[in-house]
C-alpha cells in the first residue's frame, strides 16, 4: 500500500534523487530541483504500480482522443491519489522547505485552453479511479497555449514554457515512435483479383515520438497513461548545407517538422496557419491510430477482432481524421477490403459533440486536404460517395442530402463525417443533447435515433473540493462522518440536512472568509501587489473569453452599478468585487477588446472615490488551472450567463457550485440540471429561454429599438461610448450591439439580468440565507462528479462493465 510509505522514506528517496540526478545535497538544492526530485520519486512509485498491474486479455480498452488535456499541476494531485500527500508534505518540511512553496514551483502543464481540456483531464482521473483501462492521446505541445500578460490594459501573448514539469512527468518511448507522412502523390493500382491498391510516393515523413504521463487513480490501484506525441524530423541536420555555411537552411527540415508540436491552436487566419493546424490534427490521429493497431496485432493477432477490444472516443471534431486513417491502416497495411474495414470502424468510434453553434463546427478546405493528405482525401471521397447514396435513398433529392454531405461547397465537414460513421454521438448536457437531436443533427437523428444520447459533463470532485478547498473538505467529512464521498460523491446529498444549522452556517461563513483571504494573497502575489477587498461579496466569471459567454453583459452591469452609486452615494449597496479570469484567442479581436474593457473598468473603479470599498473589478491575468484552484474556494457568486442555447454544458459552473458559490445564470447548458436540483430557492435564473431566443430572432430582433426605449441600456452604452478614466472608449463594441444585430442578445436580457442581480444582492446580505444557499449548492453538487459521467459512458457508450 502506497499510503503506508512514511515521511522518512519519502525524504530519503528525495535526497537520493538529488544526489543521483543533480549531484547535490538537500542544502544546495533550489526549490525547482526539490520539485523535480520529488516528482521523480512519485513517478517511480506510479511506474512500479503500473508494472504490477494486470489487464485481462478480454478487457475492452478506452482510447480517449482530445487535442487538449488541461492537466494543471500534478505533484500534489498524484501524491493525494496515492495517499502519500501528508508524507510528502512532511518530508519536505523535515528537509527545511515549505511544502506549499515546492508545490507552487511546478508550472501548469500547458496542454489545453479551456473546458474541453479540463474535462478530458477530469475524465482521465475518473477512469483511473474507477479501474477502467484507458489511454488518453494528445500532442506534447512544447509551449502550450500561451501565457497571458496584461500590458497597458490589453492582452499580450507570451510563450508558455512548461518544460520543467514536462521533464519531471513525461517518459519518452523512442522505441515506440511511428512515421507520419504528408504530401506526395497517390498512384492507383489494381491487382489480379481486381482489388484497388494505392501506391503512395514522394511524401515527407515526420517522426512521432510518444512521451507518456502516468495517471494514477484515487487509492493508487490503477495507473493509466496519457500519451503525448512529439514531432521529430527524419533529418536532424543537412550536413551538406551546414558545411557550405548555410546554417539556417541546414535546419529547415527539422524546423518544419518540430513546429507541428510547438504550440496549441496556432492562429489560422492565414493558409499557413490552416496548414499547420491540419498537420497537427493528422499527426496526432495517425500516430495514435498506428499505435493502437500495432498493439492490437501484437496482443490479439487478428485485426478483425479490433472493435471487440477497443473503443475510440473522439472529444470534439479535432480527432475526426482518425476515421479515414483507420480505414487506411486496415486496407493498406492489414489487407482488408473496404466493407470489412468500414464495419470495424463503425463499431469502435464514438463522437462527443461540444458545440451547438453550426458556425463553430469544424471544416477544412478540400484543396488543403488534397495536397497535404492525398491518400486520406481518396478515402474521404469514398466515404462521402457512399454516404451520399445512403442519404439519397433516405431523403430523395431533398435539401437534407446536401446539408449532411461530408464534402460540400469546397469544404470537408468534420461533424458530418462523424455522423456518417460513429456508432454513438453524445451531447454533454441534457439540453445540449436535445438540441443535437431536434435541431443541429435532426436529419440524422431521425434516421438513427439509437445513435444519439447525452452525458452531462462532470468534474474531478477530489481535486476541486478535497484538494483545492481543504477547509471545506474537513467540514464535509466532519458532517458526513467520513471521507466516503471521495469515492461516492452522491453522499454529498447528506449535507442538506445541515443547511439550517446555525453553527454549521457560521463555520461555513468562516471557511469562505479565510479562503477569500488566501485568494487575496494569491492576487497580491501574482498581480503586482493587487489589493482585493475581502469584505466584499466575491462575484466570479471565469471562462474562455467568447462573445456568447457574455462577459460584456457583466461589464454592462458593473457600469450600471457605478452610475447608481453616483446617482445616490448614500444608497445602501452590497459591496461587490467582480473577478474575471479569461484568455481570448490570439486572433479574436472582439474578445480581446472585451478584456480591454474589463481592465478599463478595473482602473475606472480604482480611481473613483465614491466606489471605494463598494465596487471593485479584478481581472486575473493568465487564468489557468492553478489560478482556478486558488479562486474557486473563495467565490460566492457564479456568473453563468451565456445566451440560452449556446453553451453545450460548462464545467466551471459545477466547480463553483461544489465550492458553495450561488449561481446566477440563464437556462443554458448544465445550468438546466443545476436548476432542476436547486430550484428557485438556491439559484437565480434570468433571461430568455432557448425557444424564446429563436422566436425573437425569427420575428426580427431589433436591438436598436431596445437601445432607444430602455433608459438603463442606453445609459450604460452611452458611457461605453464616452470612455473611462484611462482615456479609452468602446464605441466599436457598442456599434456591434446596437447596429450589427447583437448576435448574442445582450440587450434583450440586460434588464432582467440587472433586476435579478438586485434580488441576489439583497438576499446575500442575509447571512443565514446566504450560507443556507451555499450549503445546498454543495449538497446537490455530487451529481456533477466526473465519476458519474464516466460510469454513464462505460454503461451506455463504451459497453464496459466493471
Amino acid at each position: 500500500m502506497t499510503s503506508e510509505i512514511s515521511r522518512e522514506e519519502v525524504r530519503s528517496a528525495i535526497e537520493d534523487k538529488l544526489c543521483a540526478y543533480f549531484g547535490i545535497t538537500n542544502e544546495e538544492a533550489t526549490d525547482a530541483q526539490i520539485f523535480q526530485a520529488t516528482a521523480m520519486v512519485i513517478r517511480e512509485i506510479m511506474s512500479r504500480l503500473m508494472a504490477g498491474g494486470q489487464k485481462s486479455s478480454g478487457d475492452r480498452e478506452v482510447h480517449y482522443m482530445s487535442m487538449e488535456f488541461l492537466m494543471g499541476r500534478s505533484l500534489m494531485k498524484n501524491a493525494f491519489n496515492l495517499g502519500i500527500d501528508q508524507a510528502v508534505s512532511g518530508a519536505l518540511e523535515d528537509m527545511g522547505h515549505k511544502a506549499s512553496d515546492i508545490f507552487e514551483t511546478e508550472p501548469d502543464a500547458g496542454l489545453g485552453n479551456g473546458g474541453l481540456g479540463r474535462l478530458a483531464a477530469c475524465y482521465m482521473d475518473s477512469m483511473s479511479s474507477m479501474d477502467i483501462p484507458a489511454t488518453g492521446y494528445s500532442i506534447c505541445y512544447e509551449l502550450g497555449m500561451f501565457k497571458q500578460e496584461i500590458v497597458d490594459g490589453e492582452q499580450t501573448e507570451v510563450a508558455d514554457d512548461w518544460r520543467i514539469a514536462a521533464s519531471s512527468w513525461l517518459v519518452p518511448h523512442a522505441d515506440e515512435a511511428v512515421q507520419v507522412n504528408f504530401g506526395g502523390q497517390v498512384t492507383p493500382q489494381w491487382d489480379n483479383m481486381g482489388r484497388y491498391n494505392a501506391k503512395y510516393t514522394d511524401y515527407t515523413t515526420v517522426i512521432a515520438v510518444p512521451r507518456d504521463m502516468l495517471i494514477v487513480g484515487y487509492g493508487g490501484k490503477t495507473v493509466n497513461t496519457l500519451r503525448l506525441w512529439e514531432a521529430h524530423s527524419t533529418d536532424e541536420l543537412n550536413m551538406y548545407l551546414f558545411s557550405e555555411g548555410k546554417y539556417v537552411q541546414s535546419m529547415e527540415q527539422r524546423t518544419l517538422s518540430e513546429v507541428i508540436t510547438k504550440v496549441l491552436y496556432p492562429a489560422d487566419e492565414t493558409i499557413e496557419g490552416k496548414t499547420l493546424r491540419l498537420k497537427q490534427q493528422y499527426f496526432f490521429v495517425s500516430a495514435t491510430a498506428q499505435t493502437i493497431v500495432l498493439k492490437h496485432l501484437k496482443e490479439y493477432g487478428d485485426i478483425k477482432s479490433f472493435a471487440d477490444h477497443h473503443v475510440i472516443q473522439i472529444n470534439d471534431t479535432h480527432p475526426t481524421l482518425v476515421i479515414p486513417e483507420l480505414m487506411r491502416l486496415f486496407m493498406d497495411d492489414c489487407g482488408l477490403g473496404w466493407d470489412e474495414s468500414w464495419e470495424i470502424v463503425k463499431k469502435c468510434v464514438a463522437y462527443t459533440n461540444h458545440t451547438v453553434m453550426s458556425e463553430a463546427l469544424e471544416t477544412w478546405p478540400q484543396t488543403l486536404i488534397q495536397s497535404i493528405l492525398p491518400r486520406i482525401w481518396e478515402i474521404i471521397c469514398e466515404i462521402n460517395r457512399r454516404w451520399c447514396e445512403n442519404l439519397v435513398a433516405q431523403f430523395g433529392n431533398s435539401e437534407k442530402v446536401g446539408r449532411n454531405l461530408i464534402i460540400r461547397d469546397g469544404y470537408v465537414h468534420m461533424a458530418n463525417m462523424c455522423l456518417a460513421t460513429c456508432y454513438k454521438v453524445n451531447g454533454v448536457s441534457t439540453l445540449h443533447g436535445e438540441i443535437l437531436k431536434n435541431d443541429l443533427f435532426n436529419d440524422i437523428y431521425n434516421l438513427h435515433p439509437d445513435r444519439f444520447t447525452a452525458v452531462t459533463n462532470g468534474i474531478d470532485h477530489r481535486r476541486w473540493l478535497a484538494q483545492s478547498n481543504p477547509r471545506l473538505h474537513g467540514l464535509v467529512c466532519d458532517l458526513l462522518g467520513s471521507d466516503r464521498y471521495l469515492t461516492h460523491p452522491e453522499d454529498l446529498e447528506g449535507l442538506a440536512k445541515f443547511a439550517d444549522d446555525t453553527q454549521v452556517q457560521k463555520k461555513l461563513e468562516e471557511i469562505k472568509h479565510l479562503n477569500k483571504i488566501d485568494f487575496a494573497a494569491f492576487a497580491k502575489r501574482n498581480d503586482n501587489g493587487y489589493i482585493l477587498n475581502t469584505d466584499a461579496l466575491m462575484d466570479v466569471q471565469i471562462k474562455r473569453l467568447h462573445e456568447y459567454k457574455r462577459q460584456l453583459l457583466c461589464a454592462m452591469l458593473i457600469t450600471h452599478l457605478q452610475m447608481t452609486i453616483h446617482d445616490n452615494p448614500n444608497r445602501e449597496l452590497q459591496p461587490v468585487t467582480f473577478v474575471f479570469g479569461a484568455k481570448a484567442a490570439a486572433g479574436y479581436k472582439v474578445a480581446k477588446r472585451i478584456i480591454e474593457l474589463l481592465c478599463s473598468l478595473s482602473d475606472e473603479l480604482a480611481n473613483d472615490p465614491l466606489c471605494k470599498d463598494r465596487l471593485q473589478v479584478y481581472f486575473m491575468q493568465n487564468y489557468r488551472v492553478s489560478a482556478a484552484e486558488a479562486l474557486m474556494p473563495a467565490a460566492q457568486v457564479s456568473e453563468q450567463i451565456s445566451t440560452a442555447g449556446k453553451e453545450a454544458s460548462g464545467t466551471g459552473n459545477m466547480k463553483l457550485m461544489m465550492n458553495g458559490a450561488v449561481t446566477i445564470g440563464t437556462l443554458d447548458g448544465a445550468n438546466v440540471e443545476m436548476y432542476d436540483l436547486l430550484g428557485d430557492e438556491n439559484m437565480y435564473l434570468f433571461g430568455l429561454h432557448t425557444e424564446q431566443v429563436i422566436e425573437m430572432k425569427n420575428n426580427g430582433y431589433n436591438p436598436q429599438a431596445i437601445y432607444n426605449d430602455n433608459y438603463n441600456v442606453r445609459r450604460v452604452l452611452d458611457r461605453f461610448n464616452q470612455g473611462f478614466h484611462d482615456g479609452k472608449n468602446y464605441s466599436d463594441l457598442v456599434s456591434n450591439l446596437v447596429y450589427n444585430g447583437d448576435q448574442y442578445m445582450l440587450l434583450a436580457d440586460f434588464e432582467d439580468y440587472m433586476q435579478t442581480h438586485e434580488r441576489l444582492f439583497a438576499d446575500m446580505r442575509d447571512d443565514a440565507k446566504r450560507e443556507k444557499m451555499s450549503m445546498m449548492n454543495i449538497a446537490k453538487s455530487g451529481f456533477f462528479a466526473a465519476d458519474r459521467a464516466i460510469q454513464e459512458y462505460a454503461d451506455n457508450i463504451w459497453y464496459i462493465k466493471k
